[in-house]
């Protein structure tokens, strides 16, 4: 076994580079394709659909309920609460997060999934740009939306074409928990932010024509490669721009988990 797994460590690294140049341009092309297309063809029909939107009492919800949208289930519903880790004094503190943010999408869908595949309806889930590139203080809501991510991608690939499935990942959106948020973190009031009309206006017509995933800003997606390719880049940039000390903190509160 150890033999087998020092053969592909070996191999495949450059059969990868090999792959990847391969697909690179017939991808191209394909992406070229979908955009042309998408630019002549008539979004869907709106009429007579049905939506259910989690957490529109504010926010990006609030504001997605008040446009036309597909017969889908838009998981939107989340909080969210900065603190190091240094801060922490019980876990526990912290669970209701992934309870609203993972958890309650996860109940969601499973309820709805049998009428969306009798409709092949949509699935949009709202989740955050910190869940593919996370930052310090943001631990456990990044955490929350690298799981929102990870689940409804493999969801996707368990579904296929029955029910289509939609993945967010916005910046910072001027909407109250992200307003909170920075008030809390003033270091992020240097971030520009994205009203939520227009992400909510975006939001209904990547759905409309079938988007498997939306960042917006798009501006973000430029953050993703580095994260990919230069991780100590980030982390030291990271640590620099929250002005984190290189030293650790043995004076930390001791967890208390329950």
């Amino acid at each position: 076994m150890a033999a087998i797994q020092k053969l592909l460590n070996i191999a495949l690294p450059p059969l990868s580079l090999v792959l990847l140049s391969s697909f690179m341009i017939p991808f191209l092309i394909f992406k070229v394709f979908i955009y042309v297309r998408n630019l002549f063809q008539t979004d869907e029909k709106l009429e007579n659909k049905v939506v259910l939107i989690t957490g529109a009492a504010s926010g990006i919800g609030e504001v997605c309920s008040t446009l036309s949208a597909v017969d889908c289930l838009v998981n939107n519903a989340g909080i969210g609460k900065p603190s190091g880790f240094k801060d922490w004094s019980n876990a526990s503190e912290f669970t209701s997060i992934m309870d609203v943010n993972f958890w309650g999408s996860v109940y969601g869908t499973l309820c709805a999934i049998p009428h969306l595949k009798t409709s092949r309806g949509r699935i949009v889930v709202i989740a955050s740009a910190l869940g593919w590139f996370p930052l310090p203080r943001f631990s456990i809501y990044s955490a929350s939306k690298a799981a929102i991510i990870n689940y409804f991608e493999t969801l996707r690939m368990e579904l296929g074409c029955a029910i289509g499935i939609t993945i967010v990942t916005p910046g910072v959106v001027k909407t109250d928990l992200g307003v909170t948020l920075i008030k809390e973190e003033r270091i992020m009031d240097i971030i520009p932010m994205l009203s939520a009309s227009e992400l909510a206006e975006s939001i209904v017509k990547s759905a409309c024509r079938g988007d498997m995933y939306l960042t917006e800003p798009s501006w973000v997606k430029v953050l993703f490669p580095f994260k990919l390719l230069y991780p100590p880049l980030v982390d030291w940039a990271s640590r620099l721009f929250f002005a984190l000390s290189p030293k650790i903190n043995n004076s930390a509160t001791e967890l208390k988990p329950e």
